[in-house]
């Protein structure tokens, strides 16, 4: 998403100067951007969804690290980094997660980046 975890998710509309996504076996991207596209501050702030499988959850972890640390996004803020503090937290790594679990960890402050 094109958000600033830092400012509350807040949505970051803008021009999108580098826009290269990853890719691999076992990755797969849906997205609607590209280099030079503009984000209007209008809609929604998904630019792209992105989707690993793997043989086990620890493979799938190490599948999608390496796939946010491919993608360079330039012109505006996203939720990549975010994304990568919680692929390295220990909770998420052993599966102990919930639909809540974002929102307490914010809430308590707990998530170490965010």
């Amino acid at each position: 998403n094109a958000e600033d975890p830092e400012n509350g998710f807040m949505p970051c509309a803008g021009h999108l100067d580098v826009f290269n996504i990853a890719g691999g076996f076992g990755v797969r991207v849906d997205t609607h951007c590209y280099s030079d596209y503009h984000i209007p501050p209008y809609y929604d702030s998904l630019i792209g969804k992105l989707i690993v499988h793997a043989e086990n959850r620890e493979e799938a972890i190490l599948r999608m690290k390496r796939a946010l640390d491919e993608f360079v996004i330039e012109g505006v803020k996203t939720t990549i980094p975010f994304c990568q503090t919680i692929m390295n937290y220990p909770d998420f790594r052993e599966g102990n997660v919930h639909t809540k679990y974002l929102e307490e960890m914010l809430a308590e402050s707990r998530l170490v980046g965010a």
